[in-house]
């Protein structure tokens, strides 16, 4: 039996019975938050607009950020009711060894995913924009594959090999900034590019306003109103990275944690809804799936666009170490099920995650549309689905209390936002 003094104790510092000593500062663990969520997808939510219409838009970008803000605060609320400090450990808390099992293989398969999306990325487009600023031919900067190596042994191998994820706030706040740069430029370039003339401002409100009115009754029905449904729930995914972030922060107590966790989707939000919004009244029903892939037809070789492209590879590349950090983690505690390891234990698993990353991404073609089909599912799980069925499963509070019918409600909109993406991927895969 604990004394009142040690219950008291316990109930003031719960997760900091485990995790004490937490050097990140609030504004890095933003930063890092924030490059947790934000990534290449941000390119693609004009094209999501453009399906929905700005006022359909607007309410699913509310929604999926209210309640990916939501589960964190499940997930939170767990960990200061239990003091577990790890997603793995929470699904061994809820469902023994094979939820410890499942919610790391969960992390890795969807961190893998990503990494090896980026990097693919990475190999695909580097060479191209670093040729645009020089203009020899045949030289060795055009090779994707020497590139991708180059990049991971400079950049991505030594961020990754560092020994807390709170050491990535500096990087992660330059990744900040080139999304920043990113969305400016978008703002700017409606005012230079004409509009297209497919359309004109009459009819462009009222197909927003019956798209709005279709999805918000019959929108499952129709592929292309379901397509901005998954784009948007992926873009908020950072739950990976929430409880490490956790246990780096400075005083960290669930409110400081949720704090963090408001500020890094309120900033995402906004950046998410500006570059949507121009890039959408700049193309209209013309924009590509790609927003850059848009200036392009309009204006081919733009010098800004062209730096543009760079900056968001830039960020793209600095997001790897972050997401390197959950999917290593996961690894450690699959083979050795233990959260404190040793630093040869650490650099083998680095290594290895970093080498078969680098492979998929160099001997895979069609990587993106693999890891898409996987990932329509894991980035689900862990962004609604888990949340809600741990906190059904561990936490105090039982049916029908609200915060067990809300995590409930969580769950199934997991259920149908997985299957949802899972159809769309594989009708577009099959139609291409």
């Amino acid at each position: 039996m604990w004394s009142s003094e040690q219950s008291e104790e316990q109930e003031q510092e719960p997760l900091l019975g485990q995790v004490r000593g937490g050097s990140a500062s609030f504004s890095s663990s933003v930063f890092n938050l924030m490059n947790a969520i934000m990534g290449s997808g941000i390119l693609g939510l004009a094209y999501a607009m453009a399906n929905t219409g700005i006022i359909g838009f607007t309410l699913l970008l509310i929604l999926v950020s209210s309640l990916a803000v939501y589960s964190i605060h499940l997930l939170l609320t767990l960990c200061d009711q239990t003091g577990i400090s790890a997603y793995e450990t929470l699904g061994d808390r809820a469902f023994g060894r094979p939820g410890r099992i499942l919610v790391a293989c969960t992390i890795l398969v969807q961190n893998i995913g990503a990494m090896s999306s980026y990097m693919f990325i990475l190999k695909s487009e580097l060479p191209a924009v670093i040729s645009s600023f020089l203009s020899p031919v045949g030289v060795w900067y055009e090779n994707g594959v020497l590139l991708l190596i180059l990049v991971t042994v400079c950049v991505v191998l030594p961020l990754a090999l560092l020994p807390k994820i709170g050491f990535l706030g500096y990087t992660s706040s330059l990744a900040f900034l080139f999304m920043l740069f990113f969305t400016v430029v978008v703002v700017l370039k409606k005012f230079y590019i004409p509009c297209p003339p497919t359309l004109n401002s009459t009819q462009i409100f009222g197909q927003c306003f019956l798209l709005c009115i279709a999805f918000c009754f019959v929108c499952v029905c129709f592929s292309q109103s379901v397509y901005a449904v998954p784009t948007m729930a992926f873009s908020f995914l950072c739950h990976t990275a929430i409880l490490p972030i956790y246990c780096e922060l400075q005083r960290a107590t669930k409110q400081r944690m949720q704090q963090v966790t408001n500020v890094s989707i309120s900033l995402s939000f906004i950046l998410y809804f500006i570059s949507a919004l121009f890039g959408y009244l700049t193309f209209y029903s013309t924009v590509e799936s790609e927003l850059l892939l848009s200036y392009d037809v309009y204006r081919p070789r733009d010098v800004l666009v062209v730096i543009v492209r760079l900056a968001v590879l830039l960020a793209v590349l600095l997001t790897v170490p972050l997401i390197h950090f959950p999917a290593r983690k996961a690894v450690l505690m699959l083979v050795k099920g233990e959260e404190s390891i040793s630093f040869l234990s650490h650099c083998l698993a680095t290594f290895l995650l970093i080498t078969t990353v680098v492979l998929l991404a160099v001997y895979v073609p069609d990587i993106r549309n693999i890891f898409g089909v996987v990932g329509s599912t894991t980035s689900t799980c862990l962004l609604f689905v888990y949340p809600g069925l741990f906190f059904l499963r561990v936490s105090t509070h039982t049916l029908p209390s609200p915060a067990a019918v809300g995590a409930l409600c969580l769950v199934l909109f997991g259920v149908c936002v997985g299957f949802l993406s899972l159809v769309t991927i594989t009708v577009s895969l099959v139609q291409s």
